[in-house]
């Protein structure tokens, strides 16, 4: 279905706080930018309304739901950018895999594949537009309802995090299956993993003319793998996104947008990540911000890194972990961010302390 002509990507309304995304590029900014992985979800008592009764995939593919959804968050908190509601696994659903998302087990695979002879299983080229123009839909209806309050990211699951769904069936503690075949059937991986980012490209830059203003690529289950395997069935695919999202932004016509890489738990490959071709490189909880500034030079901004569990904590304390972590990565070249994403259970005033509180504290002049 067509946008109507009011909601075209040609008429979006002006961005008035930039501030995410000239940090995003290394500029000086009047305070460190705020957001948070997962802001759209459960916690949030409208979130669970919202979506009450509704296949979880159903509202994925409803764009007036994800618009609804990503505003959510924007009305409470005072964030410097927004995140597209979807799911990284509407890739492999594209590829023609059924995916059921059950209560307290997630994401499941009815037939996950199991054999390089299941490849054959999966469509052979698939139409980003027509497969996931609903993604587009959102993006572009989001854009003009933000109303130009904070710029809106869209997102990607990266190759070898889908994969490790696609062979696991779902979520795993060990990734065994799928890192079997990265040992035993190391060529079929290649080919899987090439087939993922081809579709991936497509998306990312489908997403860029959609409305989307940057973009993220979640390696979340990088901390799986070790640092050769990383280096082999990881990274190339991450350098590989990058470069050619970039190269067809330019050859179609559109703005170059930031790009932000998080892979997770994959402190081990931290200067490889800062030359892979992201502005940004997200950061876990597990590696210090001095170090992780170190590391990685002046060469990209650092997103991150608090532990989501701190939100646990009191107020108080949350401000003294916000402090702490700010004066370690100084205020140029730097996004604050959780480590990883909001869990269902936290209290909205305890993310509403850590977002007041990097405002807080990043606004205060350095000695």
């Amino acid at each position: 279905m067509d946008q109507p002509e009011h909601l075209l990507p040609e008429c979006f309304p002006s961005l008035h706080n930039d501030t995410f995304l000239r940090a995003a590029r290394g500029e000086e900014c009047n305070h460190v930018p705020v957001w948070c992985m997962r802001q759209a979800g459960r916690y949030l008592p409208e979130f669970r309304e919202t979506r009450a009764g509704q296949d979880f995939f159903a509202s994925c593919r409803s764009p007036e739901i994800c618009c609804e959804l990503t505003l959510q968050p924007l009305r409470r908190f005072p964030l410097d950018a927004a995140i597209i509601f979807s799911d990284i696994l509407v890739i492999p659903q594209a590829l023609g895999m059924e995916i059921r998302m059950e209560p307290g087990r997630g994401p499941v695979f009815p037939e996950p594949l199991q054999t390089p002879q299941d490849l054959h299983k999966l469509r052979s080229s698939v139409d980003v537009s027509e497969e996931l123009g609903y993604v587009f839909r959102a993006i572009t209806l989001t854009r003009h309802k933000i109303e130009g309050k904070v710029p809106l990211i869209g997102f990607t699951g990266a190759p070898w995090t889908l994969m490790t769904y696609m062979i696991e069936g779902g979520g795993s503690n060990t990734m065994s299956k799928a890192k079997r075949w990265l040992y035993q059937h190391p060529s079929a991986s290649h080919q899987l993993l090439k087939q993922l980012t081809d579709i991936i490209v497509e998306y990312l830059v489908g997403q860029v003319a959609a409305g989307a203003q940057a973009l993220q690529v979640f390696e979340s289950h990088a901390g799986c793998l070790g640092p050769q395997q990383f280096s082999d069935f990881s990274l190339p695919y991450l350098r590989d996104i990058s470069r050619r999202v970039k190269h067809k932004l330019k050859a179609e016509g559109l703005d170059q947008v930031p790009m932000i890489v998080f892979a997770k738990d994959a402190h081990y490959a931290l200067e490889d990540l800062s030359q892979s071709g992201y502005e940004v490189v997200g950061l876990d909880w597990t590696i210090r911000p001095q170090e992780a500034r170190e590391r990685t030079g002046k060469r990209v901004t650092l997103q991150g890194n608090m532990d989501p569990c701190a939100l646990y904590a009191s107020k108080g304390d949350i401000e003294k972990t916000v402090k702490m972590m700010i004066e370690g990565f100084g205020r140029r070249g730097y996004i604050a961010n959780l480590g990883h994403g909001l869990y269902p259970d936290m209290d909205p005033e305890h993310v509403g302390a850590f977002i007041s509180a990097v405002h807080k504290y990043s606004q205060q002049k350095e000695n």
